[in-house]
């Protein structure tokens, strides 16, 4: 969407809009605007009582109930508030610099959803956990380009800052969504996330619009639906997978996703990384690994 690619060698694609504020939120209201009223309708066949738990969140009676709903009411539209955060966020940073860095920067969350674990759970993390939280650190920190004359320092230290806030924002979004997870349902859960994001990003065009008359809209329609489609199934994947194991574990498990972009990156659009950032998505990839082996080897104990 943001810049000019040669696609499998065989086409040029992108560049259809500038990697600012105001096309971050004109991009997401365009796949939100397709993709809540799909979901809305796939979500209720998929999980049945979606629509009756929507309503319970609303409904007012004389029993303690009505404080727990209110509460997981809260919840989850403050993950939707998050959510829109974080999507803008990863935008201008995929924008500005190469997708496999700024994914990686990214998905350095699971350090600070381990942290907000500590924080709000008592989860503290083991000896190890620190030791392998270092090596994702410096792991991110070789991947951090250099300036030249396509990236300079300017754009890169404001992809980094949107990357890493981004991340930051979504360790929060998993450590408020386990804690909402545990007394709702993941599908009507995501669908409040989306509307949220749909009516926050709409909100903000009122207010930053987008230069509409220099926009190729064909394409850039094309893009929400398939974005679209794609982030709906994995927000709900990655939700069952929060309610079931927690939010630490997801996240780490989820975070293998730095390697396979770049790597698709370099199949798709030929998005090229020197050694040293390999090396730091190598080391990334790494400390991910280590952590889901943690998980893995307490779960065993915890059968046993």
């Amino acid at each position: 969407m943001f810049s000019e690619h040669l696609v499998l060698g065989l086409f040029l694609l992108g560049g259809y809009v500038k990697p600012d504020l105001q096309n971050s939120f004109l991009l997401m209201f365009m796949r939100m605007l397709l993709v809540v009223p799909l979901m809305a309708s796939l979500s209720f066949k998929l999980y049945p009582s979606a629509l009756k738990e929507l309503k319970d969140l609303f409904n007012r009676d004389a029993s303690g109930a009505l404080h727990e709903r209110r509460d997981i009411l809260i919840q989850a539209l403050g993950c939707g508030v998050l959510m829109f955060v974080y999507i803008a966020s990863l935008y201008i940073a995929i924008g500005l610099i190469p997708t496999g860095i700024a994914l990686t920067l990214f998905f350095t969350y699971p350090v600070f959803t381990a942290l907000l674990s500590w924080r709000f759970f008592g989860d503290r993390p083991t000896l190890f956990r620190w030791l392998v939280i270092g090596i994702i650190l410096v792991g991110s920190a070789l991947t951090i380009p250099q300036s030249s004359a396509t990236y300079s320092s300017h754009t890169i230290a404001i992809g980094i800052f949107a990357s890493v806030s981004a991340g930051i924002v979504y360790a929060f979004y998993c450590i408020i969504a386990q804690k909402c997870l545990e007394k709702f349902h993941p599908v009507p859960f995501t669908w409040i996330s989306f509307a949220c994001t749909l009516f926050l990003s709409g909100v903000s065009l009122l207010f930053w619009p987008a230069k509409s008359a220099q926009l190729d809209w064909t394409p850039l329609w094309i893009g929400s639906i398939f974005s679209g489609l794609i982030s709906f199934i994995g927000h709900t994947l990655n939700n069952v997978g929060i309610r079931m194991v927690g939010a630490s574990t997801a996240s780490i498990i989820g975070s293998s996703s730095p390697a396979l972009t770049a790597l698709v990156a370099w199949v798709t659009i030929s998005e090229t990384l020197n050694v040293i950032q390999s090396m730091g998505i190598g080391v990334v990839t790494l400390g991910i690994a280590l952590l889901s082996a943690e998980g893995f080897v307490k779960s065993l104990k915890n059968r046993s």
